[in-house]
Order: C-alpha cells, then sequence, then structure tokens
C-alpha cells in the first residue's frame, strides 16, 4: 500500500464533495482519486501506478475526463474556499520542459527558450497553512517580481 494514501476522515469530508461536482460514485471510486493524487504527487508515468490502484488506463481517462470537464479546477476551487488569510506567501519555481514539449505553440503553454533549455514558471500564492491559494504560469524566463502583482490580485483578500 503506497503511503500518499487518503485517511479515512479526509475521504468522509472528500466523497460528498464529489459526489456534488457529479463525479459518479463507482465502487473504485477513491482508489481512482487516490491514483490520481499519487501520480500528481510523484509524478511516475501513467502506466507505472502501483497495482493497488487499479488498471492505469482507467485512473488516466478518468483524470481526462475531470480536467476536460473543469471538474478538478472546481474540486480545487472549493477546497480553498475557506483560506486563511492571515499570511499569504508567494514563490516561484522553474520547470525544465521536454525539448518536444511545446508542438510550436511555446507562447500559448508559457514556455520559453534559454541558454539552459525550454522552461516554464509556476508563480503559487499560499494560505497560512501552506495550502494553495492561486497560481499563475509564465515562460521560465519572466522575474517573479513581473508577476507578483496579478498573482495578488487572484487572492480574494
Amino acid at each position: 500500500m503506497p503511503r500518499t494514501m487518503l485517511k479515512d476522515e479526509h475521504w468522509t469530508r472528500l466523497k460528498p464533495i464529489l459526489l456534488e461536482l457529479n463525479i459518479y460514485d463507482k465502487g473504485n471510486l477513491r482508489q481512482t482519486v487516490e491514483g490520481v493524487l499519487y501520480r500528481m504527487r510523484v509524478g511516475c508515468p501513467w502506466r507505472d501506478l502501483p497495482e493497488y490502484f487499479g488498471k492505469p488506463n482507467t485512473i488516466y481517462k478518468a483524470y481526462q475526463r475531470w480536467s476536460r470537464s473543469n471538474k478538478l479546477i472546481a474540486l480545487f476551487t472549493l477546497l480553498i474556499k475557506d483560506a486563511d488569510l492571515e499570511w499569504v506567501f508567494i514563490d516561484g519555481t522553474h520547470i525544465k520542459a521536454h525539448q518536444h514539449s511545446s508542438g510550436g505553440n511555446e507562447n500559448l503553454q508559457s514556455i520559453s527558450k534559454s541558454v539552459a533549455g525550454r522552461a516554464t514558471k509556476i508563480h503559487l500564492a499560499v494560505d497560512a497553512h501552506g495550502n494553495p491559494i492561486t497560481f499563475l504560469l509564465s515562460d521560465g524566463t519572466t522575474h517573479d517580481v513581473k508577476v507578483a502583482p496579478d498573482l495578488i490580485d487572484k487572492v480574494n483578500l
């Protein structure tokens, strides 16, 4: 059993939210959600998910359905509704992109070329507990100071 499993307490709170978003309640819904979360945390290829979560293709298709229908964004929006805004922290990090990742749409995908190769940058705002509030993507050569005002404007203080 992977160590990143949801505790029963978390699942009992998360399941009604998923049902509210019209995510179909199959018998393996918890394992599918945990498989998606595991893959997001570890970053492994879908085909390398542990067998505990079920068939990798099933989990991938569920993720794609939820992503395309904006159910994942709606879920994250609901989860950050009660953010502790006593303190808000912002930071940025570089993500190296694969050399063939842009497919010619570098500007649309926030990918830039530099001496080190192609990269994108994630600018994130978190609440006092370190929970994400909002984020912006920019190309890898954009300085944090240029994006900070837009990121702060997206935080509902």
